[in-house]
């Protein structure tokens, strides 16, 4: 019998899962509902269906699940929301598959935790780029000792002006509602990390601001920054009915009050094994991707790649701008020898380089074979990145080094 699922929040992220329920997979799971306060939204998808589904506004979740007899809520909310559907979910006795961040606060978090303890439901966090192949592939040379001992690890993520404004224009640009960009975009790869290296953040130093975006941005006469709006999907789900719905504007000033998030942010994070984690996000590089070295007590290894997921040819000739071509390299260096490039097979230049339809297929098949790699991400993984970034923005706050253990007894003892 097929899983049934329901979506909740039917924004542009939500499509993904529509197309992979009503397609691929559509011989073992059935799409049975959406959910969102616009019903503008939910019109756009089921549009785009031979046989549109149920729709629901969001105040009626609780009656969609029981009349739909939903077997999985997918969760695709506005980030300060996810806690409500995933405990409500959990309650009615329904696993979750929720986007990242699974939630933007301790107190959500505990919330979310305790749920699972006490349902025995499954909380599922779409970590997708767990299932990049080239990530999949550094989790096996770390596992398999080929540098030694990790002693640290340097990640540098860059996002370019086109893609790095958008968290400017949407609501992602209030920390209130995503957590800021610690918890919201650096989220997927602290929790890489914590795969990779398998291991606990213990103690997180950040130090961060708001210097290109904002009222007082460095970035005022740079370019140009709001977004086509004319793009046929971006008219759909955000247009002027959808506007008319529910009053959010898609394509906000990024320079005009209101932004309440960094756009560049630094991080160290000591590790329980003693390794140590620097990262850097900046949100108006010219060039999108990101370079990871792991420093071991045998060798380096090397990652090096260059994004084209969010920018397209036809984007960068709108904007009269460049394009650079999806590069990646894997670089293995033992002392004593001349560096080796390791072959990838399966990365792709789109889709995360893969990463979506392997996660979709690891999580909605049934018969998907043994994930030895562990990649599926659980509630625990959901919350230990979360932690970090949580203790991030709070030592950005204080000016201090923060311990987890001080933010996991809060969430134990919320």
């Amino acid at each position: 019998m097929n899983k049934r699922y329901a979506i909740v929040g039917t924004g542009s992220r939500a499509a993904m899962f529509v197309r992979a329920l009503t397609g691929e997979h559509r011989g073992t799971s059935e799409l049975v509902a959406l959910a969102d306060p616009n019903p503008v939204r939910i019109a756009v998808h089921n549009d785009r269906l031979d046989r549109p589904v149920p729709a629901y506004p969001a105040g009626a979740f609780a009656e969609m699940i029981e009349r739909e007899r939903v077997d999985v809520v997918i969760v695709c909310t506005v980030d300060r929301y996810h806690d409500e559907y995933i405990v409500a979910a959990l309650e009615a006795g329904c696993d979750v598959l929720t986007e990242k961040p699974m939630t933007i606060d301790a107190q959500r978090c505990a919330r979310i935790l305790d749920a699972v303890a006490r349902t025995g439901r499954r909380v599922q966090v779409t970590f997708n780029y767990r299932y990049n192949p080239l990530h999949e592939a550094v989790k096996r040379i770390l596992a398999s000792g080929e540098i030694g001992e990790v002693g640290s690890v340097h990640f540098e993520w860059l996002l370019d002006v086109r893609h790095g404004a958008d968290y400017f224009r949407r609501w992602h640009r209030d920390k209130a509602d995503s957590g800021g960009l610690l918890v919201h975009k650096a989220g997927h790869h602290f929790d890489l990390v914590n795969w990779w290296l398998d291991d606990d953040p213990t103690s997180v130093y950040a130090d961060g601001r708001l210097f290109f975006y904002g009222t007082a941005g460095a970035g005022h006469g740079a370019g140009k920054f709001a977004i086509d709006m004319g793009d046929p999907d971006l008219a759909a789900l955000y247009g002027e009915a959808a506007v008319r719905a529910d009053g959010y504007h898609r394509d906000q000033d990024v320079f005009a009050p209101g932004v309440t998030i960094e756009d560049d942010l630094a991080v160290m994070v000591r590790y329980a094994r003693g390794a140590t984690l620097t990262y850097h996000l900046t949100a108006y590089a010219p060039w999108e991707g990101y370079r990871i070295a792991f420093n071991g007590s045998r060798g380096r290894l090397e990652l090096d790649v260059t994004e084209t997921d969010h920018v397209s040819a036809e984007a960068a000739d709108s904007l009269k701008g460049h394009r650079e071509p999806g590069t990646a390299s894997l670089r293995l260096r033992r002392f004593f020898g001349a560096p080796v490039e390791v072959p990838v097979e399966g990365y792709r230049r789109e889709g995360h380089g893969g990463a979506d339809v392997r996660m979709l297929a690891q999580l909605l098949d049934p018969d998907a074979p043994p994930d030895p790699l562990g990649r599926s991400a659980d509630a625990a993984a959901g919350a230990r990145a979360l932690l970090v970034g949580l203790a991030a923005n709070e030592s950005i706050i204080t000016g201090r080094p923060v311990r987890t253990a001080e933010l996991k007894a809060g969430i134990v003892n919320a």
